[in-house]
């Protein structure tokens, strides 16, 4: 039956994962900054930004270089022009310049073709050619006996120009020998080359990503096979986990089998001890709880007082350390509902006919831990619900969020208030003096439920009216 109860129902923090160690440089503050802490993730981050600069840097230098060799291609049939017309020339009987043969450039004969040539010298108008119509181009100052290379913007038409200052056979003077090449083809062909540097190693770029992309998914494929096989142990699915890994990753799955082994190893010998103690220890306080009955002495009264300290000790202690053993087992699972009911049974009998339990919630529900742990806090809950409570007993079990599920007692008492609860958990505190006990049964839950990293929360039931306490525990993968 559905319940109520002024606990709310929310699931405890997760465990946090744990922190890697201190991380200096550039790359692990970006990692930081930008990203989980996924080894994947990181090395996927540090080949992107490896392989972005790599392309940015080496796009940057391919594309100089073959522009240079482009722009020097263009200069070189300027050059060779340059070279043609100075060959050629040769002084007329008046001292001009005059070329000994035509040229076989169609376009230096039609005017602003994009072609053209020019002699000048100091003091004279220059000897230009046909395609300069009226215009002509500017010249760069003389004195140098290397081919000038430079860019004019002649009206509304960008110039490439060669210019070369050379005296012909019978003169002194010198003369600037010029020519010039539209170079708007020339800008489009570097802009085609830088396009095409840019897209293509952007696409290279981008396939170098996912394949390195690929390489970190496949490569820590093994890993994630590790993450699976240790959460089956821990879940309980399986004993060992699987030693079939590739060479760099067996060797781990042998020391994590080792480590299972010898956890396993410490809990049995654990149990053991606290079964030897339980036995050396109860005897002897047996005896002296015997020998003190029926004497009315005040040492008989002491030694009975002292010997039921001593005993609730030793069973709080003795709960804690079994608990403590059988946690080292990490692959224990337990149902809880068939051992609600069974506790359900084993309380109707101890009371018969004055206490009814019923059951409600999630019956697939199963403990990541021990069952008689898990029927120790339970059955004290019961017990005490019975003991305490008016009669009626509502149990419910649910999930409380991932990984953990809870199981609610509630009775129809007279509850406990609200500035003794955190008193009730102490060892050997009882509020309710009249009915007989140890005042160790919630001490006891408290201690084994935070052994397996849960809790016990107390409040007050809605439907009976009495004390809610909620047990909150790890809940076993399905």
């Amino acid at each position: 039956m559905a319940t109520r109860s002024t606990i709310p129902k929310t699931a405890p923090p997760d465990v946090p994962a744990g922190e890697d160690g201190p991380q200096r440089g550039l790359f692990a503050r970006v990692g930081r900054r930008f990203g989980p802490r996924t080894l994947a993730r990181r090395m996927l981050a540090v080949a992107a930004m490896w392989i972005a600069f790599s392309l940015i840097v080496g796009g940057f230098f391919l594309d100089r270089t073959v522009s240079g060799i482009v722009a020097d291609q263009f200069d070189n049939q300027l050059e060779e022009r340059l070279q043609a017309m100075i060959a050629s020339s040769e002084l007329s009987a008046r001292g001009e310049v005059r070329f000994s043969r035509d040229w076989a450039e169609q376009r230096f004969l039609e005017p602003l073709s994009g072609l053209y040539w020019q002699v000048s010298r100091t003091g004279q108008p220059p000897y230009r050619s046909r395609s300069l119509w009226d215009r002509a181009l500017d010249v760069a100052p003389a004195g140098t006996d290397q081919t000038l290379f430079y860019d004019q913007q002649f009206g509304d038409e960008p110039l490439r120009i060669a210019q070369l200052d050379a005296t012909l056979p019978g003169s002194r003077t010198v003369f600037q020998f010029q020519v010039g090449q539209n170079r708007t083809a020339l800008d489009a062909q570097l802009r085609r080359v830088s396009k095409t540097v840019f897209w293509s190693l952007g696409v290279l770029g981008l396939v170098l990503i996912v394949l390195a992309a690929l390489q970190a998914t496949y490569g820590l494929l093994p890993l994630r096979r590790v993450g699976q096989e240790v959460g089956a142990v821990r879940a309980g699915r399986a004993q060992r986990v699987s030693t079939d890994f590739v060479r760099e990753v067996a060797p781990l799955m042998v020391e994590i089998n080792a480590l299972l082994a010898q956890a396993e190893s410490q809990a049995e010998s654990a149990r053991r001890h606290a079964g030897n103690l339980a036995h050396a220890l109860k005897t002897p306080m047996t005896v002296l709880m015997n020998e003190s009955e029926g004497q009315a002495s005040p040492l008989a009264e002491t030694v009975r007082r002292q010997t039921a300290s001593m005993r609730r000790h030793v069973d709080h202690h003795l709960a804690r350390a079994r608990a403590l053993g059988r946690r080292g087992a990490l692959n224990m699972r337990s149902a809880v509902w068939p051992s609600l009911e069974a506790l359900r049974r084993t309380v109707e009998r101890m009371y018969p006919g004055a206490v009814t339990i019923d059951l409600d919630g999630e019956r697939d529900i199963q403990f990541l831990g021990e069952s008689q742990d898990l029927e120790e806090m339970a059955g004290n809950l019961l017990d005490n619900a019975a003991k305490y409570g008016g009669g009626r007993v509502f149990v419910t079990v649910g999930a409380a969020g991932t990984g953990h599920f809870f199981i609610d007692v509630e009775d129809d008492g007279r509850g406990i208030p609200e500035t003794a609860r955190a008193r009730i958990f102490q060892r050997g505190t009882r509020l309710d003096t009249d009915k007989p006990g140890t005042g160790l049964g919630l001490a006891i839950v408290k201690d084994v439920a935070e052994i397996y990293s849960g809790r016990i929360e107390l409040g007050e039931s809605e439907d009976l009216g009495g004390l809610t306490v909620r047990l909150i525990l790890p809940r076993a993968r399905q």
